[in-house]
């Protein structure tokens, strides 16, 4: 029989935990009452935050 090497490589750790924010905050915005996700960094829902237009192509000219 011919002898198989086995190879393998140095157990890599785990990936950085999410940050967490406060369980319990609500919308910012004035009379919303959506509960906000522990993991969503900020102060305001969805349907309240500011929109921003990504660029997609090109440099940004200054």
């Amino acid at each position: 029989m011919a002898s198989a090497a086995i190879r393998g490589a140095h157990a890599v750790g785990l990936p950085k935990r999410s940050r967490r924010y406060a369980e319990d905050r609500l919308c910012a915005h004035e009379g919303c009452i959506t509960k906000l996700s522990m993991y969503n960094r900020r102060d305001t829902c969805f349907i309240h935050a500011d929109v921003k237009i990504p660029r997609l192509r090109g440099k940004k000219v200054s």
